[in-house]
């Protein structure tokens, strides 16, 4: 399947105190995120940057998307590869680094996928299907920082 995909989201600052950009301190990170005929998502920047801690910030959405598209990618591969998947967490992390200059880049992002298979015979292609998820993944192909994985594969104890 080749074709181009269009995705468009509305970013609005929702952050003025009353007084504008006018000082550093002087104004919330506040951001309402809008993609039609989806929840909206309230985003701010990280604690550190003077965000809220409790909204979404590029940093996790960075992060989340990296695990999301691995595991879409992965489940596909699976069933390529006749593997059935009875469950899937992931516990991702990335290191961001500032530059000293105001800016800064991801170093890496961690995948730590821990996949339930249905049978101790998929154990093996169930492990195999990661490299082959990481090429299909649309986000892991666009960043210009590595992307690892750290499987773990389990049989369901309860077929």
């Amino acid at each position: 399947m080749l074709g181009e995909h269009h995705y468009a989201v509305r970013a609005t600052w929702t952050g003025d105190r009353g007084t504008g950009t006018s000082g550093y301190r002087d104004y919330d990170r506040a951001v309402r995120i809008e993609i039609a005929g989806k929840p909206d998502l309230l985003a701010s920047s990280d604690k550190p940057f003077r965000g809220d801690p409790s909204r979404w910030n590029p940093e996790d959405l960075m992060v989340a998307a990296l695990s999301e598209c691995h595991l879409l990618s992965y489940l596909h591969a699976c069933v390529t590869a006749g593997v059935v998947v009875v469950g899937y967490r992931d516990e991702a992390s990335g290191v961001l680094v500032e530059d000293g200059r105001g800016g800064g880049a991801f170093r890496e992002v961690v995948l730590r996928p821990h996949v339930v298979v249905a049978d101790a015979s998929m154990t093996d292609a169930a492990t195999a299907a990661h490299a082959q998820a990481h090429e299909w993944c649309f986000i892991a192909n666009s960043v210009n920082f590595p992307v690892r994985h750290e499987p773990t594969v389990e049989v369901d104890g309860a077929r």
